[in-house]
Order: C-alpha cells, then structure tokens, then sequence
C-alpha cells in the first residue's frame, strides 16, 4: 500500500508543492517592487529595468518548452528539487552580482530553472492525487502565483526596511533552496519520467487553426497582466508622484481584487460560452487600460489599478478553457507549453520592456494606452 492509498487527499505535499510554486513566482516578480531602488543604485533608465523581465521571460520560455526533455531523463519529482534548487542559487547569485550583465545571466538562468516547474509540479499533482479531487487540488496549488502577485510588494518593503535590495533577492533565494531540501525530504510523488516532445506533435500544434489566435491572446492576457505590474512601481512612483511604500502597498493590495473576480469570470464563462466571454473580457481590459493612461492622478490611479488588476485576472479562465478545447487531449499539453512560450516571451519580456523604453522617450501613461 503506497501513500496515496493512505490518504486520498493528502493535503501536506500538496502545500509544499503550492510553497515551491510560490517561491518559484515570487522569484520572477520580486525585482517588480525593487525596481525603483534598482534605478537609483545602478543608473539604470526605465528601459533597462523594464528589460530585466524580458530576460527572465526568454529564460522561462526556454525552461517551458525544454521541460519534458528534462523530465524524461530525470523523474518529475527530480525536476522539481533541481528547478527550485537553482531558482534559489541563481537568485543568491543576483545578490551578489557587481555587473548589469551579470545580473542579466543569472535572470536567463532562474528563467529556464523556473519554467521547468509546472509541468512536472502538474504531472506529479495528478499522481499523488485520485482523479476526483484534482479540482480541488489544482485550486490550491493555484495560490502560489495568486499570493505572489499581492505579496512581493509587500515582502520587498518589509526586508527593504533592514536590507539593501540585493539582501532582499539573497532571503528569497535562501528560502528557495531550503524549500528544495525540504522537497527532498518531504515530498510524495513525481516518481515517474516525462515524456518528452516530438517533432510530429510540434507540427500539428504549429498548423492548428486556433494556435495563432490563442498565442496572440496569451501575449495580450499576460502582458495586462504580468508585463504592467512589472512596470507599474515605476509608474506610480515616477510619473504619478507616490511614495515607494505607498505604491507597492496599492499594487499588492490591487491583486487582492483580481482574485476575487475570479469566481465570477469562470460564471460569466459558463453562462455565455467561452468565445462570447473572451470578447467581453477582451474589451473591458482594454478598456480599462486606455482609462489607466488617459486618467492619471494620485487619486484616480490608484482606483483604476484596482479595476485593470481585475480586468486582466479574467482572461485567464476563458483562455485557458478556450486552450483546452481547441487542442486534441493528446496535443493539449504540448500546445500549452508552446502557446505559453509565446505568451511569456512577448506579454512578460518585451512588453515591459517596451513600456520602460517607451516611458523613456514618451510616459508610461501613453504607453498603456497604445497597450489599450
């Protein structure tokens, strides 16, 4: 009799999973709220901190699309020690960086160990746990990036309060490879191997009909997601006039909202249909964002985050049911990682690095509403 006949739902793997998950997150999104210091101490202009993100994104697009060939020749549980153990070294490795390049090898590096998560954490999910309990379990595990996102403003000011910013990157990264210990101790499943990709299953995802469409909206739904609130400290701080606290305070806060709305997205969804949905979503993001540039102002901003955080959070039940019915079961993961790959790479690199390219020469107001 093996552990998972012993407990049907066995909630504590579960939460170390959720626990990596979240460090893996907070991993890619800290250096949002640090931004304004990372400006001042390096000398950087808004588009080489901006550009920061698309490091990362290309290193995580890479992990992504390579993550089955590493699961198939090591175990999905292997995977992930070895994905939150050098998430963890390359952020201690960012801490300690003397160079802007230095930095930037050790962002493609926690990029590529962090893409290699998911998969295998998703793999290893449905092992450990019976099939009638996967909702339940993949709602959980969802936490992670869901508290990432309204916690690494939040964490950054606290630890800023008694370390320089790269003190901030060593605690998180010292808490990544204490958790990869932990895995190794405490955690259940992921004993079986990956399969990787083949040439055959990437064509027929490339020629589906729908692949263009759904990449082009995961680049959308990611970039109002990810690629603003990585850009928007720098916003609220530079262009609005708050004080750094004060705008991760909101931005943290925000993120709250967008979670809340969740429920109500999936309802929405059920009830008109999925393509239906998608255009409503669709326009009330954009929507949202051009009244994010057009109305600015230390009062009005502040309100429109709170509803564009929530506008954005509602592409991703639509998109991600829509992803799941377009794909054969068989092609369904494959296209995932790929439409995903495209996503990052341009919603959660080049975006960003295009807003703070463009706040340079223009403003970040305008640049959300060519977003818009």
């Amino acid at each position: 009799m093996t552990r998972k006949n012993l407990l049907p739902f066995p909630l504590s793997p579960l939460l170390l999973l959720t626990t990596i998950f979240y460090l893996n997150f907070i991993s890619r999104v800290i250096l949002s709220p640090l931004l304004p210091v990372i400006e001042s101490d390096l000398g950087l202009g808004h588009g080489q901190a901006g550009s920061l993100f698309f490091y990362i994104a290309c290193g995580y697009a890479i992990g992504l699309g390579g993550s089955g060939f590493v699961s198939s020749m090591l175990s999905h549980r292997r995977t992930i020690i070895i994905s939150i153990l050098f998430v963890g070294a390359s952020m201690l490795g960012i801490s300690v960086s003397t160079s802007l390049w230095t930095i930037r090898f050790f962002l493609v590096i926690c990029g590529i160990f962090a893409g290699l998560y998911l998969p295998s954490a998703i793999a290893s999910l449905t092992d450990l746990i019976s099939r009638e309990h996967w909702g339940k379990a993949m709602a959980i595990h969802e936490l992670g990036p869901n508290l990432g996102f309204i916690t690494a403003p939040l964490i950054a000011e606290f630890l800023l309060k008694i370390f320089p910013w790269p003190g901030v990157l060593a605690c998180v990264g010292i808490s990544a490879v204490l958790m990869a210990l932990l895995y190794h101790r405490r955690g259940w499943g992921g004993k079986i191997k990956g399969t990787p990709p083949n040439w055959s299953s990437f064509q027929k995802v490339i020629k589906n009909p729908s692949f263009g469409m759904m990449a082009s909206f995961f680049m959308i739904a990611i970039g109002s997601s990810l690629g603003v609130y990585a850009m928007m400290p720098l916003f609220m701080v530079a262009e609005i006039g708050l004080p750094r606290t004060w705008a991760n305070a909101l931005i943290g806060l925000s993120r709250i909202f967008g979670i809340l709305v969740l429920f109500f997205a999936g309802l929405i969804t059920d009830y008109l249909g999925p393509k239906k949905a998608m255009t409503i979503f669709l326009s009330l993001a954009g929507i949202l964002m051009l009244f994010l540039g057009l109305l600015t102002g230390p009062v009005i901003s502040p309100i429109l985050l709170f509803f564009q955080a929530a506008s954005s959070a509602c592409l991703f039940p639509v998109g991600f049911t829509i992803l799941s019915l377009v794909f054969p079961e068989e092609l369904r993961s494959v296209g995932v990682s790929f439409v995903m790959c495209a996503g990052f790479i341009i919603g959660g690199g080049i975006i960003p690095a295009g807003l703070g390219y463009w706040a340079e020469a223009f403003s970040f107001s305008s640049g959300f509403i060519l977003l818009g």
